[in-house]
């Protein structure tokens, strides 16, 4: 497990070679296929705050374009790699039994639209959701909240649920534009990532951040870290992966669960 890390291009593979000098007792992971990852991260990130209800999507591109998706129907908290669906590029289902959200077409405009995107995730979580209704971007008070930079985007022009093609003004598409992660004013977040990995992270992140600020600010206010210092945290963490983190939190949700893996 940790010669692939070290291989894998979505680290910092030299840092990796400088400092991973054991092998470890056990792979920190089994090899996972798409669905299966897919799975996993809905199941963390349910533990993580993304949990309303059956709202909330992610998808998951691959080389060919199509792309895996959770269904309309389930609660992350209990979605099997069974059950996640396989989409062409145009948000069709190729396989699977279940149905896919209207809102899917969000997804495709900007998997259409960023070639360097292969995971979208858009959902309401509990404190992410705070920071929305009051339309502002939370601080970076720790290390944690800083671990991706610069700071979210944020979307005013909420104009009902995302289930439309872009078209205009209002186009959320349009207005996430180049960015990483956003927040939706009165509704919600979304992110864009390269891989699962780097998902994961963002994700989790946005929610620490969200939580963190809200706790500090409820105490009268604090002192944010600086642009630099969260520049210099986040331009590390968030490119190269943070090493571990994803396996541990993944290895937690299998040892909960193994039914998740299908």
């Amino acid at each position: 497990m940790y010669d692939e890390m070290k291989d894998d291009p979505s680290l910092n593979g030299e840092m990796l070679r400088k400092f991973l000098k054991r092998p470890g007792r056990y792979p920190l992971l089994p090899r996972l296929t798409p669905p299966q990852q897919v799975a996993l991260l809905c199941r963390v990130l349910y533990d993580e705050g993304y949990n309303d209800h059956i709202a909330g999507h992610i998808s998951f591109r691959q080389p060919d374009g199509s792309f895996y998706a959770n269904p309309w129907e389930l609660r992350w908290d209990e979605v099997t790699a069974a059950d996640i669906l396989h989409l062409d590029a145009k948000g069709n289902i190729i396989e699977g039994e279940w149905n896919i959200t209207p809102a899917i077409n969000l997804h495709v405009g900007i998997y259409a639209a960023r070639p360097d995107v292969n995971v979208v995730i858009h959902n309401h979580p509990e404190w992410g959701s705070v920071w929305a209704g009051v339309h502002r971007v939370p601080p970076a008070y720790d290390q944690t909240a800083a671990m991706v930079a610069p700071a979210p985007a944020l979307y005013s022009d909420y104009q009902g649920t995302i289930n439309k093609e872009a078209a205009g003004a209002g186009d959320p598409i349009a207005a996430f534009g180049d960015n990483k992660w956003a927040i939706l004013a009165n509704h919600g977040v979304l992110l864009a990532a390269r891989d699962i990995r780097q998902a994961h992270l963002r994700a989790l992140t946005l929610e620490w951040r969200c939580r963190l600020a809200w706790r500090v600010e409820a105490l009268g206010g604090g002192v944010p870290l600086t642009p630099e210092a969260e520049q210099s945290v986040g331009g590390l963490t968030d490119q190269n992966g943070f090493p571990f983190l994803w396996e541990a939190m993944a290895r937690k949700v299998i040892q909960r669960d193994g039914a998740v893996l299908g």
